[in-house]
């Protein structure tokens, strides 16, 4: 499935800069190697940064630890969102790079942002997605009569 996207705004590339900012400042091998950041309907910023853990089910995604800043100040929107990813000294990668939001965190937006764009390349194009084309099908719970 070929998603649409938007194209990035002026915005959005600050918002990508204050995700590289982050990271480039925090990142610590096998700690800190993802950081977000969301945008609210009111154009604040909000950060996240990935959590790592030794035991891999306690470990924090970047996006979730940014959504719940804002929503924790009181947000009542969010129209975009970043994740970007310091590189491992071993990597072949030079610099920080725009990735697209695990499955997990796809099912967090949904939840808590589906009308918002996440920035992210798509065939090495960076652009705009929404939120609810990254998980198509979402299952939804039936709620009771």
């Amino acid at each position: 499935m070929t998603m649409q996207a938007e194209p990035v705004t002026a915005d959005d590339e600050a918002l990508v800069a204050a995700a590289r900012d982050l990271i480039n400042a925090r990142f610590r091998e096998n700690r800190h190697h993802i950081a977000a950041a969301v945008r609210t309907t009111d154009g604040r910023i909000y950060l996240g940064l990935h959590l790592d853990t030794y035991v891999g089910r306690a470990s924090v995604c970047a996006e979730a630890v940014a959504v719940g800043a804002a929503m924790a100040d009181g947000a009542t929107g969010i129209t975009a969102i970043v994740s970007v990813r310091h590189p491992k000294p071993t990597d072949p990668i030079d610099g920080v790079q725009i990735v697209s939001p695990c499955g997990i965190c796809r099912e967090m937006l949904t939840d808590f942002a589906p009308d918002a764009r996440v920035i992210m390349r798509q065939g090495g194009e960076l652009g705009r997605f929404k939120a609810t084309e990254l998980l198509p099908e979402k299952y939804r719970r039936k709620t009771a009569p």
